[in-house]
């Protein structure tokens, strides 16, 4: 089905939504906020208030299927996302769902078959493929600016937080029975998505995973290897209770290497034998937006397709599960 304006509601309309991702559904061209949901109902009406959403609830399945909605945009954690994606599936809404896209790849298997079946289509909120440092990384390895590509390597390391030293009340972010596992789920998919972007699907992965720091029962330091189909090597180390914070990428290659971080706003950086070049870009207001841009013109028939789906998010927790383990 293609749509003239794309109208969405939001499920769990918590911190993300009202900088990072909520307003870029009202800012995008044939796109618009119609409603949003939380499930204390004060909460919602504040959020619906204060963005100029006409319509809120705090009930999903009321929201789901809200016949003003076309679309929906699923911001709780990861604990919930199979179940509100197989409900808005069922319902023949498009799907739209945060980051990681669900604790297991079991989970994302299941997802992805009800969207198939319901002949709906299912994005992941991977929002950096779309952003231009990121492309502008893609551009690099596409012109070939280091020949063959040979290895990436990766290093994110971050002290642990107030919040988790000696609490009794732990972020959800580090609760496994609602995130999948820690940090590593919550972070480090973001780089193993983006390496899947730029060099392709990774076949092969494996890894440790252990607590060293004893702040949570989660991870909290993880070491993967892993060889994509390209045949292209890569190693990543994460963990969350250093001295100091980190986040570095390296992809190397037969004639030079390009260095970014994930994370940062440090410029992206190329090597070769003939010196150095960088190029710095300013981080969106709105980082989801412009995937969310790509998003509206694939469902409005624009000519345009979005890159980060249900099968690209599904190969990265296919990814951690094998790293950690799972």
């Amino acid at each position: 089905m293609t749509y003239n304006k794309v109208r969405w509601g939001i499920i769990g309309c918590g911190d993300v939504t009202e900088k990072k991702s909520g307003p870029a559904f009202q800012k995008v061209k044939n796109s618009e906020l119609v409603a949003v949901m939380r499930r204390t109902g004060e909460l919602a009406k504040d959020y619906a208030e204060r963005h100029g959403v006409a319509k809120w609830y705090d009930d999903a399945n009321a929201l789901i299927n809200d016949p003003d909605v076309d679309a929906v945009y699923i911001a709780t954690p990861p604990g919930s996302h199979k179940e509100y994606t197989l409900t808005a599936a069922a319902a023949g809404k498009p799907v739209y769902v945060e980051k990681p896209m669900a604790r297991t790849f079991n989970e994302c298997n299941e997802m992805v078959a009800a969207c198939e079946e319901a002949g709906v289509p299912l994005y992941v909120a991977y929002y950096r493929r779309a952003q231009e440092r990121f492309l502008k990384i893609k551009e690099l390895l596409d012109q070939n600016a280091i020949g063959d590509v040979r290895f990436v390597s990766s290093t994110q390391y971050q002290t642990a937080g107030e919040d988790v030293k000696g609490s009794d009340q732990l972020p959800w972010r580090v609760q496994p029975e609602i995130a999948g596992g820690g940090l590593f789920f919550d972070l480090a998919s973001h780089t193993l998505d983006i390496l899947d972007f730029l060099l392709g699907p990774i076949q092969e992965a494996k890894g440790f995973a252990s607590n060293q720091g004893g702040f949570y029962e989660a991870e909290d330091i993880v070491t993967g290897t892993y060889q994509f189909e390209s045949g292209v090597q890569g190693v990543g180390t994460w963990c969350f209770t250093a001295f100091e914070n980190v986040d570095k990428n390296e992809i190397v290659g037969s004639k030079g290497k390009i260095s970014f971080s994930t994370f940062g706003d440090d410029p992206v950086t190329l090597t070769t034998v003939e010196g150095k070049e960088q190029w710095s870009f300013d981080r969106p207001l709105h980082v989801h937006q412009p995937l969310v841009e790509t998003i509206v013109k694939e469902l409005t028939g624009s000519g345009v397709s979005c890159t980060s789906t249900g099968d690209s998010g599904a190969r990265t927790n296919w990814v951690m599960d094998k790293i950690v383990g799972n």
